[in-house]
């Protein structure tokens, strides 16, 4: 039901197993990731016929004797790369049947890949955002800044107790300012990861979507409860929020169909929105431990 910062920081050591494999890049950098983008750089890639406008300084001699025909090289730069993780923390995440909640889920997914990607010299930033508070870390290297960023999660103030969040269009206003956010401090070329349930994701926050995947490579993890698709076998159920109960009827087959449907659909239109943008979809069930989730998606190309 809640995280702490100890299990955060123990993490690391599961951590060793995930890679952060790098994906399109789309931007000019520089650091430790090869990009498609060829110029001169510290690292050989390949000889081709000299061109117009080539640099002469890189002839490749030998190849130019031995062909008779001037070749020049081409290098391959190194490239640097900010991670970003977008972590959920809104009401709807505060919930699940079996396993971990869903912001639990998301906690410990955001700790395995911040150490992955301070182990891999990557910059390392985050927004946190609940439907009362948002809090916003800049891309940073190192131990230190991701410690920061895990006592920020074990410490967030939606961990709390309090009356839950009722009104739909609270969540959904909080959703999109945070993907607005992130649009105006993403860098192009970054990592982006998003960990939610992308609850009341409309038009708007579709839209801010396409626009970061156009300059960053982004990854959906989408978390749900298995609840959240499937009603239990038919019966009566007794339900609560913590505040109030309420009574469910699951007999009905319609009613039953129905649910399940609007799951299908809300989970065939997030596959699309990524298919169609380039965008990586990964899913994450509250039942399931991160890392396993995490291996499987991570690095697995378009």
């Amino acid at each position: 039901m809640r995280v702490s910062l100890a299990a955060l920081i123990a993490l690391h050591r599961s951590a060793e197993s995930l890679a952060l494999k790098p994906g399109r890049i789309r931007a000019l950098a520089s650091g430790g990731y090869h990009s498609p983008f060829k110029g001169r750089g510290m690292e050989f890639d390949e000889v081709r016929p000299y061109m117009q406008g080539d640099d002469v300084r890189t002839l490749d001699w030998r190849v130019t004797a031995r062909t008779g025909r001037p070749h020049t090289k081409l290098f391959r730069e190194e490239r640097e790369r900010a991670v970003l993780l977008w972590i959920d923390l809104r009401s709807p995440m505060f919930f699940a049947t079996r396993g971990a909640f869903k912001a639990v889920r998301a906690a410990q997914a955001a700790a395995l890949l911040g150490w992955s990607a301070v182990r891999q010299g990557d910059r390392l930033g985050a927004l946190l955002f609940s439907e009362q508070s948002h809090v916003e870390l800049r891309p940073k290297r190192g131990k230190p800044p991701l410690l920061h960023l895990l006592r920020q999660i074990a410490l967030h103030d939606a961990w709390q107790v309090r009356t839950p969040v009722r009104d739909p269009g609270v969540g959904a206003e909080a959703l999109i300012r945070a993907l607005s956010r992130l649009r105006r401090v993403a860098q192009p070329g970054s990592l982006i990861i998003l960990l939610s349930d992308f609850a009341r994701l409309n038009e708007q926050g579709s839209a801010h979507l396409v626009q970061l995947a156009r300059h960053s490579d982004l990854v959906l993890a989408d978390i749900h409860d298995p609840l959240e698709a499937d009603l239990p076998p038919p019966g009566r159920y007794r339900v609560s929020d913590g505040a109030s109960f309420l009574n469910v009827t699951a007999e009905d087959p319609r009613y039953r169909q129905r649910y399940r449907q609007r799951f299908a659909t809300q989970q065939e239109q997030l596959r699309q929105l990524c298919r169609r943008h380039g965008m990586t979809l990964l899913t994450l069930a509250t039942a399931e431990e991160p890392l396993a989730a995490l291996q499987r998606g991570m690095g697995i190309g378009r």
